[in-house]
């Protein structure tokens, strides 16, 4: 037996309006948005975002006041020594430093934030942090909010379902827009804001749960209307009947598996075992997702529909523009990025000549693609350890005679840009990278491979007196450009810097070749005695006497590094303010963390994490 014939909506009239609903049979609640109260989850919309937006300009309001701070800072500063920035080595206030140490670098709990949870060999995950737990939680409690604000009042109580029903629909819908945003690359948010894309994923995880459990919670509401329904016209259920020949139902189920299965595939330990497989599911699924939602929502003529029309063309749209950088600055007319990859100890050293030359900032990472190393169109952050620019060369020995050779004569060619990467082997592509190379006869080969970048680099060091760089195994390539650049400006004597202290803690000294030509470039700059201070930590080494200090500047110890320890020696020697960096594996800047949460009331202290979490 088929469903009732559903009453029309009178136009003009709240659908959720008690007006004929006490009369109206369960079965006209089924379809379409009759029961839905169209008004409320429009009000939902504009406080959604309205809220969004708010918390945006907040973090605005706070970067702008902190860049106009730290630019103040820069300009006193420049060429200062020890006793002219004693002032901003002094906090100016109680509050934000109270805030730093209890809300803005704290972890959820006492200390535990960025290291793993494991449960034998699976990655169970890390936590958020308490400022980004508070964000989250007060984003999903207001949708718990939205969800509970129904009209209780009506005399049909299945209306409550109905609107229930289109209430987390909407709400679906609606987070479908900022989860697409916060989880692209090219978030435009990223720079305005200057919060890492690191911290977007992790809004772009807990959003995507909570549209999949809204979706189910929508489904579940439907469901118990529908069989409210058929036991009012004493039938048996006929919910399956409706999905199999209703292009509405069927296309909502399948964005709702799609969903499902997108659950527990991104879970932290499915995630870890085989990201590769797991990065190209999660987008094939993920556009199953919004393609069954943007169906759905036409053939029923939902009042979002057009929202994830846009959230489709925007997502497509970064892909886009992805996959157009990469080409533009990959690939030419005759020639393209050369790669070359050199197996070293656990690791690779991989060099790109690119086709064109980019402008790097400090801390800058890229995204690394070897289409003929893998199957697939993945790919994987790494910092940039290194680079160069190179003047294009200029043929004069003879004179030109066709077009060609007249084009590599002229001084206004571009300059070629040099990026090395330092990739550690783990699993999947970095082992195939590496067995590869160090299958070559001379540990060497080229291979066809491009990169997508740069990324990141957000946070200038220049007005801070005193850096400590921390930096943890393969870690060190964020922090070698920083120190470079550091050295530099103490050279033209155009930041504040007056006290670099370089930490790298590895396991073994095998690590040391990693980074070796730069290292020996680092120490043969200029004025580097003056400011550079190098702490090598080598937590294995194969024998005692291998562990030897080579100079004052350069030191050299057996076991593990204590961050506590440092940041308290170096912050009461320190000048001006201090900003203390850290990159490496989860528990050792979750150790870095700590040490410097306990000195942010006594001084200006300022704390920048590097991490790839996935």
């Amino acid at each position: 037996m088929a469903d009732p014939k559903p009453v029309k909506h009178v136009h003009g009239l709240p659908p959720s309006s008690n007006y004929s609903l006490c009369s109206m049979a369960p079965g006209n609640f089924t379809h379409g948005l009759m029961g839905v109260n169209l008004q409320m989850d429009k009000n939902t919309t504009y406080t959604l975002w309205s809220t969004i937006i708010f918390v945006c300009l907040i973090i605005v309001l706070a970067r702008l006041v902190q860049g106009g701070v730290s630019l103040v800072r820069h300009l006193f500063n420049l060429n200062s020594d020890h006793r002219q920035q004693a002032y901003w080595a002094r906090n100016g206030s109680k509050a934000w430093p109270w805030l730093k140490k209890r809300l803005v670098y704290a972890p959820l709990f006492k200390k535990r934030h960025n290291r793993n949870f494991q449960m034998g060999r699976l990655n169970m995950g890390t936590l958020p942090s308490r400022f980004h737990t508070i964000l989250l939680a007060l984003y999903v409690l207001s949708n718990i909010v939205y969800c509970c604000f129904l009209n209780y009042n009506t005399c049909n109580k299945v209306a409550i379902l109905a609107e229930l029903r289109g209430r987390t629909g909407h709400l679906a819908f609606l987070n479908m827009m900022p989860l697409m945003i916060f989880g692209g690359r090219n978030n435009v948010l990223i720079p305005l804001l200057r919060v890492s894309f690191d911290t977007f994923n992790i809004f772009h995880r807990w959003i995507g749960r909570l549209v999949a459990v809204e979706a189910i919670a929508h489904t579940i509401a439907w469901m118990a209307v529908k069989e409210i329904a058929d036991r009012h016209v004493k039938q048996q259920s006929t919910m399956m009947l409706a999905f199999s020949d209703n292009p509405f139902l069927s296309w909502g189920l399948a964005s709702l598996m799609a969903m499902l299965l997108i659950l527990i595939q991104a879970s932290s330990a499915v995630r870890h075992l085989a990201y590769e497989t797991f990065l190209h599911l999660h987008q094939l699924l993920a556009f199953l997702a919004f393609l069954g939602a943007a169906i759905h929502g036409h053939t029923g003529s939902l009042p979002l529909t057009s929202y994830i029309y846009v959230t489709i063309a925007l997502w497509v749209l970064e892909r886009v523009v992805r996959w157009a950088m990469i080409a533009y600055r990959n690939f030419g007319l005759r020639s393209s990025t050369r790669v070359t990859v050199e197996a070293l100890p656990e690791a690779c050293r991989v060099t790109y000549q690119l086709k064109r030359p980019w402008q790097m900032r400090p801390g800058c990472h890229v995204y690394a693609h070897f289409p003929t190393l893998t199957w697939s169109l993945s790919s994987h952050p790494f910092s940039i350890a290194w680079y160069d620019t190179q003047p294009a060369t200029i043929n004069s020995e003879k004179a030109p005679t066709t077009t060609a050779d007249l084009a590599n004569t002229l001084p206004n060619r571009k300059d070629s840009t040099t990026i090395t990467l330092i990739m550690s082997r783990k699993s999947g592509m970095t082992a195939r990278l590496h067995a590869r190379a160090l299958a070559a006869p001379s540990n060497t080969i080229t291979i066809t491979g491009y990169i997508e970048g740069p990324y990141g680099g957000l946070e200038s060091l220049h007005s801070y007196g005193t850096v400590l760089l921390f930096a943890g195994g393969v870690g060190i390539t964020h922090q070698l450009s920083h120190v470079r650049d550091l050295l530099a400006s103490y050279e033209a004597s155009t930041s504040a810097v007056q006290k670099i202290i370089l930490i790298w803690s590895v396991r073994t000294q095998d690590a040391f070749d990693w980074v070796h030509p730069w290292m020996t470039e680092i120490l043969q700059m200029p004025h580097r005695r003056e400011v550079l201070k190098v702490l090598l930590f080598v937590t294995k080494p194969r024998h005692a006497g291998d562990v030897i200090s080579r100079s004052t500047q350069v030191k050299m110890f057996g076991g593990r590094c204590k961050p506590g320890k440092i940041v308290e020696e170096e912050f009461e020697k320190r000048t001006g303010a201090m900003a203390v960096t850290v990159c490496g594996p989860g528990a050792f800047a979750d150790e870095v963390r700590g040490a410097v949460r306990e000195r942010v009331e006594e001084g200006v202290v300022d704390f920048q994490e590097e991490s790839f979490s996935w």
